[in-house]
């Protein structure tokens, strides 16, 4: 087991509530719903609006676990996994980057032969009007913010306590299924996303840090932004 996780902490389901509330209510009817909307009123434009409201997404989830399960009991940034990783590792984020490239466009093909999905209305807005504006933005939005974010919420926090509470297997699939769920109605890419939550939590459990998996699922990420800029 990795040493990192042997490491007792002090958080009860009251913290895991919290976050589920935070994740499920408060940001999709308040920052999803509302203020996005807003946004689209003002820009006019699904790219911009989409990534401001990610930015602030960030905001609200980072300041989430330092208010759930950080400053509460005297935890550090460290405790969910922000730190740093062995150099030997970096062959395992290749070779994860790669399997989950790989995974993923098996899992697309299928996923269209069946005709299954919702489009994704940033990445539609990004092809309808390619510059390098639109480029910059919808690549800074996907590939930094969002890896950054949601690896400390969903791997570094939401594992973490899902694995200490009931185990590895159970913080895998539990994880993974919360992840994948906050990115309904993109259907299409629901199975990728469980796979990534996997492959991205696996990562956290044997490096000890959410720096790997940020780094996987911020090159996945970069690729799939040029990928649709630019094929």
């Amino acid at each position: 087991m990795n040493e990192f996780f042997r490491e007792p902490v002090k958080w009860t389901y009251r913290e895991l509530i919290q976050a589920l509330v935070l994740t499920f209510v408060m940001v999709p009817i308040f920052i999803e719903g509302v203020l996005k909307s807003a946004l689209y009123q003002w820009f006019g434009n699904e790219l911009y609006a989409g990534t401001l409201t990610g930015l602030v997404m960030a905001i609200v989830f980072l300041g989430g676990v330092y208010y759930i399960a950080l400053r509460p009991f005297g935890y550090q940034w460290r405790d969910v996994g922000v730190r740093r990783f062995s150099v030997n590792y970096w062959k395992w984020i290749v070779m994860w980057t790669i399997v989950y490239i790989i995974a993923s466009i098996l899992l697309l093909i299928l996923m269209d032969f069946f005709q299954v999905g919702v489009a994704n209305k940033k990445s539609e807005s990004l092809k309808e009007n390619v510059t390098w504006l639109t480029f910059l933005t919808g690549f800074l939005s996907a590939a930094v913010i969002s890896p950054v974010y949601e690896e400390i919420f969903y791997r570094g926090f939401l594992y973490k306590w899902f694995r200490l509470k009931w185990g590895v297997g159970a913080g895998l699939v539990l994880s993974s299924v919360i992840f994948m769920l906050v990115h309904i109605p993109t259907y299409n890419t629901l199975p990728v996303t469980f796979i990534g939550g996997l492959l991205f939590a696996w990562a956290y459990e044997k490096s000890g840090s959410v720096v790997p998996s940020m780094i996987i699922h911020g090159t996945f990420n970069g690729i799939a932004v040029i990928v649709t800029a630019f094929a």
